[in-house]
C-alpha cells in the first residue's frame, strides 16, 4: 500500500465532486508526483469506470477516489417538502424550473459505486462524511489500496484510527465545498487547519494530510511543519485550464475575489463554503429539506442558474484563500507550489525525517 511518508511531492488534489476534477485536470497532477483525485460522490459507476480507465491512459501516477457516506434518509413529511419548495420559489429565475420533491433512491448505492474502484485499483481510496463500513476498508487492504477518511475534529479522528484505516485527511474550518463532519446536526469545534493538524498529530498515530484553505506555497509548508505528511489542495486549481470549473462558477471566482465565502445548509442541506451570494443572503433562515434531498431539489435551480450564466444563485464552492487563486496549467501551478513551499522552509524530503 501507498507510504505516505514517501510522497515524491506532499500535495494532494482535493477530490471535488461535480465534474471539476477532469481526467486531464487529475493526470496532470499525478504526472507532477502528487495524488490526483476525483469527487465520486454523485457519479454513477458507469462513469466512474470511464473516468478511470480515461485517466489511467493519461498517466500511470498515484489516484485517489473519493466517495460521500451518506446518511439513511427517510422521505420528510408533506408540510416540511412544500415549506423547503416554497422557500425556494420565492428566488429569482424559480418560475423558469420545475421544483418538485425527490423521490427514491435519495442516495446513490455506494457498495455499486465502489465496484469499478476495485477492477481500477487506484492507490488511494477516500471517504467524506463518515466512516466506511469495515468490510469496505478490509476489501480496500486486499486489493493494496490504502484508506483515508476526513476528520474534523480529534473525536471523529480517534474513530477513524480505530477503524483501521490508513490515515486521515484533516479539514479546517476553512475549506470550501462540504464540511466533513460526521454528524452536522452537532456542535462544530470550527478548527483552522493548523491546529487541527497539530491536534490530531499529537493524538493519533495516523499520518495527517492537511486541507483547508491552501493556496500557497507557504501555505504547504505550514501545515508540513504543523506535523502533516501532505497538504490537500482544491481551491488552488479551480482556475486551471484542465479543470472542469463552470464558466460561471470560474467568471465568479476571477471577478469577485474581493467577496466574503459563508457557510450555508440552503443548497444541499449540509454546511458548505462558498462564495457569498444572493442565494446564500436569500435562503439564510429559510427552510430547507435534509441532505442529500435539498441538494436533489435544488438542482434544477443551479442548472438554469449555470445556464444563464447567473453566478448569483449557483453553489460557487471556494475555501478562504479565494483571494490568492492562479490561472496557470496545472503542472505550471504544482511546480510554483513546490518551489514557494521549499522557499518557506519545508522540503518534500523532511517528510522522511
Amino acid at each position: 500500500m501507498l507510504d505516505l511518508s514517501k510522497l515524491d511531492i506532499p500535495l494532494f488534489l482535493a477530490p471535488m465532486a461535480g465534474g471539476f476534477n477532469t481526467p486531464a485536470l487529475v493526470a496532470a497532477v499525478a504526472d507532477s508526483a502528487g495524488v490526483g483525485s476525483f469527487g465520486f460522490a454523485y457519479t454513477d459507476p458507469e462513469g466512474i469506470d470511464s473516468v478511470l480507465a480515461a485517466t489511467r491512459a493519461l498517466t500511470d501516477g498515484l489516484l485517489n477516489a473519493n466517495f460521500f457516506i451518506f446518511p439513511e434518509v427517510t422521505a420528510p413529511g408533506s408540510g416540511d417538502q412544500a415549506r423547503a419548495i416554497q422557500a425556494l420559489g420565492k428566488l429569482p429565475g424559480a418560475a423558469a424550473v420545475e421544483l418538485a420533491p425527490p423521490t427514491p433512491p435519495y442516495a446513490p448505492d455506494l457498495a455499486a459505486q465502489l465496484e469499478p474502484v476495485w477492477a481500477h485499483r487506484p492507490s488511494v481510496l477516500t471517504f467524506h462524511f463518515g466512516i466506511p463500513h469495515a468490510l469496505i476498508i478490509d476489501r480496500a487492504h486486499s486489493l493494496g489500496i490504502s484508506v483515508g477518511v476526513t476528520a474534523t475534529c480529534v473525536q471523529e479522528a480517534l474513530a477513524i484510527e480505530a477503524a483501521g484505516a490508513d490515515f486521515i485527511v484533516a479539514q479546517g474550518w476553512e475549506a470550501g465545498g462540504h464540511r466533513g463532519c460526521f454528524d452536522p446536526q452537532q456542535p462544530d469545534e470550527q478548527l483552522g487547519v493548523r491546529s487541527l493538524t497539530r491536534r490530531l498529530v499529537e493524538t493519533t498515530a495516523l499520518p495527517v494530510v492537511a486541507a483547508g484553505g491552501l493556496v500557497q506555497g507557504s501555505d504547504i509548508a505550514d501545515v508540513l511543519n504543523a506535523g502533516a505528511v501532505a497538504a490537500q489542495l482544491g481551491s488552488a486549481f479551480l482556475l486551471c485550464p484542465e479543470a472542469g470549473t463552470p464558466d460561471t462558477h470560474r467568471q465568479m471566482l476571477m471577478t469577485q475575489a474581493q467577496r466574503q465565502t459563508a457557510f450555508t445548509r440552503a443548497f444541499s442541506g449540509r454546511p458548505a463554503r462558498g462564495l457569498r451570494n444572493r442565494f446564500m443572503d436569500l435562503m439564510h433562515n429559510q427552510p430547507y429539506l435534509p441532505f442529500p434531498l435539498q441538494n436533489t431539489l435544488t438542482g434544477p435551480l443551479r442548472s438554469w442558474a449555470g445556464a444563464v450564466g447567473q453566478g448569483e444563485f449557483q453553489s460557487v464552492w471556494v475555501g478562504t484563500g479565494l483571494g490568492h487563486l492562479r490561472e496557470r496549467p496545472a503542472k505550471t501551478l504544482v511546480a510554483e507550489l513546490i518551489r514557494e513551499c521549499e522557499l518557506a522552509g519545508a522540503t518534500p524530503t523532511e517528510m522522511d525525517a
